[in-house]
């Protein structure tokens, strides 16, 4: 499996620093992440099928873009270009081609989980996300924008109403803005760990197939041995009268 390629959503789980000498260049907890991916394309099917969250990210996904553009001053509309560079894969949310500035989408589920300050935004899987459309898009800089708006109402059911209808709170109080600068040396790392994980995942299927084939060879015996109907002997059983 040397040609998979890592989505950069991904990527904050291969890039985690391995904690010992012995784990080599993947970290366990990256190790672990890529036996659930193996899993995944082995039974055909995917873990994260997403929650509520989710599903209000989806949908709300342009009134966000809509918001970001009223406040900045921006026009920018939805990319629905996906790119590779033969490792990774990707489909930013948003690229700006004037200042190569790209610009990822956020909605937080309520008011209690939309990040107020810088300090709450930082957080390394959506770092490396941004590094690698930054090396996909050849952009200096990515945004990672938390845009709060009303959680439609299906979805809200059972929670608190003033967690989520936030339209009467000011538009430029309902965006905070992380911004990432370009960094080559971290690129450079993604590629080392993508090329790790590469081999990895291509180990962890040699080895489920080398470690299931003796059951499937017994299997097939087992199943050759058993006698049919007509072979298996007939059992008197004792009269009742």
């Amino acid at each position: 499996m040397s040609d998979i390629l890592f989505r950069c959503s991904s990527l904050g789980h291969l890039m985690t620093d391995p904690k010992t000498r012995a784990e080599g260049d993947l970290s366990t907890g990256a190790r672990t992440y890529l036996r659930q991916l193996v899993k995944e394309e082995l039974f055909g099917v995917e873990f994260d099928i997403g929650g509520k969250e989710i599903e209000k990210g989806i949908r709300v996904e342009e009134e966000c873009i809509a918001l970001l553009n009223t406040v900045r001053g921006l026009t920018l509309t939805k990319n629905t270009e996906r790119r590779t560079n033969g490792l990774i894969t990707g489909e930013c949310d948003l690229f700006d081609a004037r200042p190569r500035r790209g610009h990822d989408i956020k909605a937080p589920w309520s008011i209690k989980t939309f990040p107020g300050w810088l300090v709450d935004c930082v957080t390394p899987l959506y770092d490396w996300q941004m590094r690698g459309y930054m090396a996909l898009w050849d952009a200096d800089e990515w945004e990672v924008n938390y845009v709060l708006v009303n959680t439609p109402e299906d979805l809200r059911r059972g929670e608190p109403l003033d967690m989520h209808v936030v339209d009467h709170i000011p538009r430029e109080h309902r965006l905070t803005t992380w911004l990432i600068e370009r960094d080559f040396q971290k690129e450079a790392l993604i590629r080392e760990r993508v090329e790790a994980a590469r081999w990895y995942y291509g180990q962890l299927i040699r080895e489920f197939d080398e470690g299931h084939r003796m059951n499937a060879v017994i299997d097939v015996l087992a199943r050759e041995v058993q006698p049919t109907p007509s072979q298996r002997p007939l059992v008197q059983l004792p009269s009742l009268f």
